[in-house]
């Protein structure tokens, strides 16, 4: 009899084990429930500039593994043509117009260093408060100030340079603005900038390989200046587009070894990865946009509508085309829906959850209009109806179903569907406020210039101001 009660004591005594050790094993697991979220942004892109959008000529076999696993969206659009309003945008998941950050740049003359206003919230500040470890790699351009800094705006770590752009290797004496920097200090550096960051990207996930974490990985390839690695340039010496296939490659190269990376540490299947790039091609690196007409600083298809990658190999089926309307707004809400994060009241997002319509739960289209607007020239989306505005010179129109690249107005042979877009864009703008500063006037000249001859269907020679500074104009 004692010798049964003694096996009852001892069963019940490693049953207490076992439960607390599934109970702390759960408790484990539940750290891990929670998606880890990283966003890459590359800059100046082409829209068809990757083998998963069609590219011929630069290889890109890492980014299109990343096609494979998850969805490729052809609708998809950034909420400004230029790079740092598009950023606000998507950093903070509302229309930039909002808090008046419309112009390219932080600030220009009186105005000073605005950059993003104190009281708007980012991706970083939400992830940060629910307990994500958050970094930003790569390109700021979201203001330069110290309230401006990344580490004010939600990242507990900032390894990145300030300004707009800066060369690929080192800088002898770089200016606070254009160093590399983590966390305010300068790091110095050998070897090539895409790699240098590709490889913090690295070990910051091993590092943060047991919590969840947010990284905003910007970076600056393939905008100018055109520099890449010597390997690379011998690897493509006889390429018709030399430089920009050789910075594409190692923007590729990085982006695999961050996948690799997660895959060796079993954080891939629960890992969102956004890959976009911030606007379209620009006219000075040898982007191509294929069927779009206009690039980067155009209100035409080519200036937004970009190349857009959604990949959570856990909830979302691979090998997805998905043809609907989507913004790049649409990466902060959807990646608190992924990261069951309740959104605060007071937080007004303009972007869609896109979880419904990747995983079959909804139909269509996740935007029925989509606006756009930089100082002179604005943009409207209506479902397939696209209209152009020009302060001061008029409007064009075009179904994009029928005609995508953008070359038969018709704002005055479908006069109640002008009228209904131009209606939309007026009642956007309503809701926005001033831009809180311009450009230079030369660059605000030109682009204002090229918005009427491609309204025209007319060649564009000049893209940018004269290298003596001079006020550039087209005589019309």
């Amino acid at each position: 009899m004692k010798n049964l009660l003694f096996i009852i004591s001892l069963f019940f005594v490693f049953s207490c084990k076992d439960n607390n050790s599934t109970k702390d094993t759960s408790i484990k697991n539940n750290k891990q429930i929670k998606p880890n979220v990283i966003v890459i942004v590359a800059d100046d892109a082409g829209y068809i500039d990757f083998g998963f959008m069609g590219s011929k000529d630069l290889q890109t076999p890492e980014l299109d593994k990343l096609a494979k696993s998850g969805v490729v969206f052809t609708d998809a659009h950034v909420s400004a043509t230029v790079c740092a309003p598009s950023r606000a945008g998507l950093i903070t998941g509302k229309y930039q117009q909002r808090f008046g950050f419309e112009a390219n740049g932080t600030g220009y003359g009186n105005s000073g260093d605005i950059g993003l206003s104190d009281d708007v919230v980012t991706m970083a500040d939400v992830f940060k408060q629910n307990n994500y470890k958050t970094i930003a790699l790569g390109k700021w351009h979201l203001g330069g100030t110290e309230s401006d800094h990344p580490n004010k705006r939600g990242f507990d770590e900032f390894y990145g340079f300030i300004a707009g752009g800066r060369s690929y290797f080192p800088i002898k004496k770089p200016s606070k603005h254009h160093m590399l920097q983590q966390n305010g200090k300068r790091v110095k550096f050998d070897g090539y900038l895409t790699d240098v960051l590709g490889n913090r990207s690295v070990n910051f996930v091993e590092e943060n390989k047991d919590q969840p974490f947010f990284m905003y990985l910007a970076y600056n390839a393939v905008h100018t200046p055109m520099e890449a690695k010597k390997e690379h340039l011998e690897k493509y010496k006889d390429h018709p587009r030399k430089t920009l296939a050789s910075m594409t490659w190692s923007l590729d190269e990085n982006i695999g070894k961050l996948r690799n990376k997660l895959k060796d540490l079993n954080l891939l299947d629960n890992t969102i990865i956004y890959f976009i790039s911030d606007n379209g091609g620009a006219h000075n690196n040898d982007s191509k946009m294929g069927p779009l007409k206009g690039w980067k600083g155009t209100k035409f298809e080519g200036g937004h509508r970009v190349p857009f990658v959604v990949s959570w190999p856990k909830k979302i089926e691979g090998n997805q085309v998905f043809k609907g309307l989507t913004s790049s707004l649409d990466i902060f809400t959807t990646s608190i829906d992924a990261a069951k994060i309740k959104k605060d009241e007071a937080l007004k997002l303009d972007g869609v959850s896109l979880l419904p319509y990747l995983q079959n739960k909804k139909k269509g289209n996740p935007h029925s209009k989509l606006f756009w607007r930089k100082l002179d020239e604005a943009g409207a989306r209506i479902g397939n109806h696209k209209l152009i505005r020009l302060d001061g010179f008029g409007f064009s129109m075009y179904n994009l179903n029928k005609d995508l690249g953008e070359t038969n107005d018709i704002s005055k042979s479908d006069i109640n569907s002008f009228k209904n877009v131009k209606k939309e864009l007026e009642s956007w703008e309503n809701k926005m406020i001033k831009p809180l500063w311009l450009e230079e006037p030369e660059w605000m000249n030109v682009t204002y210039d090229i918005h009427k001859l491609l309204m025209r269907n007319e060649e564009v020679i000049h893209k940018s101001p004269k290298k003596n500074n001079l006020l550039f104009s087209i005589k019309l």
